[in-house]
């Protein structure tokens, strides 16, 4: 059976090599600084581990959403515009254009793998803030990434929601590597309410989906994330089992186990 190898860029960007293709999660390749969207400014606080360059060109991008500078930024922008293919929303793909491909949610597309067969990305949703905020925050999704031999992969996107986590469990799960966005971020855009995962929620989500692994992304780089982590370390610890959580350095790699969970692809 495959492996899969995730390299952890920094904030919600990942280089995922699954089934002979390289996939990369929303790039975000910017240094630190302020960035304005709309009338508020979000704040970088780190440089990402390495540059587009050193990413590699990618198969595919899986652009969560495109409206927030913390998931796509200046230089992001620029590898999508000259990517092979990019999978997002229908919102992303009336403004970006290009190679951007709106996948609505339970649809899905087949990536040809190099050796033969397919790696299939299912578009799934996701919900940026408390039910309600969808006018406000914008569109958003998630995916699925499975096919024959390979482990089936969650990439959850900048979701705040337990209940569309339930719902894609209820109809793509059980999953074995769980990519979490996590880190309760919270702006005035929405100030009563994390615009994504809690940590506690982070825990459940692996629950829910029966994850064998977990990998948080998007908790660190950003003064609006309110708990990273060490928070995430705690709640994992206490939902258990240990060994879940892979908590990766920027720059950091992880090869994670084969043996898919028991679901056709």
């Amino acid at each position: 059976m495959t492996t899969l190898e995730i390299t952890y860029v920094g904030g919600p960007t990942a280089v995922l090599t699954l089934g002979g293709l390289r996939l990369l999660t929303d790039p975000t390749f910017d240094g630190p600084g302020e960035y304005p969207v709309g009338r508020r400014t979000l704040v970088k606080t780190a440089a990402p581990a390495l540059t587009a360059e050193d990413a590699g060109p990618p198969d595919a991008v899986l652009l969560s959403h495109d409206q927030h500078p913390d998931n796509l930024d200046t230089a992001g922008r620029a590898l999508v515009a000259g990517a092979r293919l990019v999978l997002s929303t229908a919102s992303a793909a009336a403004r970006l254009g290009g190679p951007v491909r709106a996948l609505p949610s339970w649809t899905h597309t087949d990536l040809p793998r190099p050796g033969g067969g397919a790696l299939r990305v299912t578009a799934v949703p996701a919900l940026h803030g408390p039910a309600g905020s969808e006018p406000v925050v914008g569109e958003v999704t998630g995916f699925v990434l499975s096919g024959a031999g390979l482990p089936r992969v969650y990439v959850s996107g900048d979701n705040a929601s337990l209940d569309v986590v339930r719902e894609i469990a209820e109809r793509e799960g059980p999953v074995d590597v769980a990519l979490l966005f996590a880190g309760a971020a919270r702006t005035p855009l929405v100030p009563d309410a994390p615009l994504t995962l809690t940590s506690g929620q982070a825990a459940e989500a692996a629950r829910l989906l029966g994850a064998r692994h977990v990998v948080p992304l998007h908790f660190e780089h950003w003064a609006h994330f309110t708990e990273g982590g060490p928070e995430l370390s705690r709640a994992f610890a206490a939902a258990g089992p240990t060994g879940r959580l892979h908590l990766l350095a920027p720059g950091e790699s992880v090869r994670l186990p084969d043996a898919p969970a028991s679901r056709p692809a």
